[in-house]
């Protein structure tokens, strides 16, 4: 015995001093490599021929070397730290607008409701001619200076004079900034009598309470079976997540649990308390941008075979980040472990290259991943199961229960136009101002409105000579000068190398038959586009979706616009179908 003790003691020193050996070799690179760095800063700084900026230089310096490590460590500089922090913050300081750049003019699209904008009269239409004794329109309108004169501490004031309507007098406003929130939670509401649909936005500090808010308020009105939409939510705070899926999840139950590989340091996160939707039938709703956050909540849903997952594969961003604060106010966000979920599946895909990382979407795409489920293909290395036995997948990100492929009808090339040129919007807020009055008295509440309000032909015509004036033109009339600009940026430099001289040019005509092939087949592009993609009726839903945000509650008008979605529409029959929770033996 004393032998065996004897040897166990020795293999344990022979670990303490393989690991104090490993330690020790470690710190004397780190030394060397600070030495290092230290050495060519005073190189640089004492002895290089010019001057040096080298503040400029140790940033890029930082830039280049994280680029090294992986695509979520990354470096932000001290003028981006309160920007970049703002959407998880769930906060910012300034007047309450939501604007756009119109013609070189600030036009308010709308006030946010008890924002200090909207308190003193700021109204949606309304143009900023002069902030602060600045003339404010022209080149000088720009995001950038808009959110650097709008934006500001709280208690202080910015000076606004206005041009609204028709009305040739400018009006001044004087408006103390304030803190103006975020929301994370942009549409919920009731789909019928039990069905309620919540779209979250993004993980902030607020949003646990703004969920519950949202729940108790869907209650209300009957919710027993709930549509959650994280699609498009790119993540935020690991804490949210938390406690977001802590509302759907019953007992003390495993989250999601995080690990460093190099120190396998590992932090579990479990269940604490009742939460507010832990019964009733409940979908999720993800797609190839939902990330981090999100993806921790559907996975521990999936994984504990509390509801169904509808939709695409997820992005697959499993790597928690540290933000550290640097002397100089800047931060580096730095990846410090990896997110697991419960079944053990690993949420980050594969990474290689950024360039690579960051064309993921587009790979998919291509590989048909986002339009057929049979073209994604598991390893059985990477299976996993759910509490129900369930066989799930790992691999990177969440692969959903019921897979709905992309909808690929590409869009009219004349729709595409009015939304680009802003045209939508601007129609809708002169319509707004000589129609408000009429339109609420005949549709009092959003449900009136959305079951009866048409868009009818007189508007669309309204609309369409809006768009005219604007110089939008129904692409398929034929203009020769469009045509004519579109094939030379694509066509000028073969062009060139084709014809170097005026007698080259004179001889060979080549060049009207090329001009002639482009037209045709641009021509027979759009009517296809246009045989697959109902213009008029994708335009009626945008206005109409415009005209309810303007004048009802904000949360409910995306209502009208998922009319037309293919996984809200599946998503909706797989609630009121009881045989697809038998199928994948989810509880409720």
């Amino acid at each position: 015995m004393k032998r065996i003790g004897k040897n166990i003691l020795y293999c344990m020193l022979l670990v303490l001093m393989s690991y104090a050996a490993t330690a020790q070799n470690k710190s004397q690179v780190y030394n060397q490599q600070m030495q290092k760095v230290n050495r060519i800063v005073q190189l640089l700084n004492f002895y290089y021929v010019d001057s040096v900026d080298l503040a400029k230089l140790v940033e890029k310096g930082t830039i280049e070397m994280l680029k090294e490590l992986d695509p979520h460590s990354v470096y932000i500089a001290k003028k981006d730290v309160s920007r970049t922090n703002e959407p998880l913050q769930a906060n910012f300081e300034g007047i309450g607008v939501q604007f756009q750049i119109i013609k070189d003019t600030l036009v308010v699209v709308e006030p946010i409701k008890g924002g200090p904008a909207e308190t003193v009269g700021i109204t949606v239409g309304d143009k900023f001619v002069m902030v602060d004794d600045t003339l404010a329109v022209g080149k000088i309108c720009t995001n950038d200076w808009m959110f650097k004169h709008l934006r500001g501490k709280k208690g202080t004031k910015v000076v606004v004079k206005v041009k609204r309507g028709n009305n040739p007098n400018l009006l001044t406003f004087t408006i103390i900034r304030d803190k103006i929130p975020i929301n994370s939670i942009e549409s919920y509401f009731m789909i019928d009598d039990n069905i309620g649909y919540i779209k979250l936005e993004r993980f902030s500090q607020t949003t646990h309470q703004e969920f519950v808010k949202a729940v108790n308020a869907l209650k209300q009105q009957g919710m027993q079976n709930l549509i959650f939409d994280l699609r498009d939510n790119g993540g935020g705070f690991l804490n949210s997540a938390v406690e977001l899926a802590d509302e759907f999840l019953s007992g003390n139950k495993l989250v999601v649990y995080t690990q460093n590989n190099q120190d396998h340091n590992k932090i579990s996160y479990n269940t604490r308390f009742d939460g507010c939707f832990e019964q009733g039938k409940l979908v999720v709703l993800i797609n190839e941008y939902s990330a981090s956050a999100a993806e921790i909540v559907s996975g521990a849903i999936q994984d504990w075979d509390r509801g169904i997952i509808i939709g695409r594969r997820s992005f697959g961003k499993g790597l928690v980040q540290s933000q550290v604060m640097l002397p100089d106010s800047s931060l580096i966000r730095l990846t410090t472990s990896r997110y697991y979920i419960p079944s053990g599946r690993c949420i980050q895909k594969p990474y290689e290259g950024v360039e690579d990382y960051s064309r993921d979407a587009i790979n998919r795409y291509n590989a048909g991943e986002l339009t057929h489920a049979d073209s994604i293909h598991f390893p059985d290395s990477l299976k996993y199961y759910t509490a129900s036995k369930r066989i799930v997948y790992g691999g990177g990100g969440i692969m959903p229960d019921i897979f709905v492929p992309m909808d690929t009808v590409k869009v009219s090339d004349y729709y595409w136009q009015l939304y680009r040129n802003n045209i939508f919007n601007q129609f809708v807020m002169s319509y707004i101002e000589n129609h408000q009055r009429r339109i609420l008295n005949q549709y009092p509440d959003f449900e009136d409105f959305y079951k009866s309000y048409e868009v009818d032909p007189a508007t669309m015509q309204q609309f369409y000579n809006f768009a005219k004036q604007e110089g939008i033109k129904d692409t398929l009339s034929f203009d020769i000068q469009a045509y004519i600009e579109s094939f030379w940026k694509e066509h000028k430099d073969t062009v060139k190398q084709m014809y170097t001289s005026y007698e080259q040019f004179k001889n060979n005509h080549t060049l009207q038959s090329m001009l002639e092939k482009y037209m045709e087949d641009n021509l027979k592009l759009q009517e296809e586009r246009n045989k697959t993609f109902d213009t008029d009726a994708y335009i009626k839903r945008q206005i109409k979706t415009l005209i309810a945000r303007r004048l009802y509650p904000t949360e409910l008008s995306a209502k009208i616009w998922l009319d037309s979605d293919d996984t809200y529409n599946k998503a909706i029959e797989v609630i009121k179908d009881k045989s697809y929770f038998k199928r994948f033996q989810i509880k409720y």
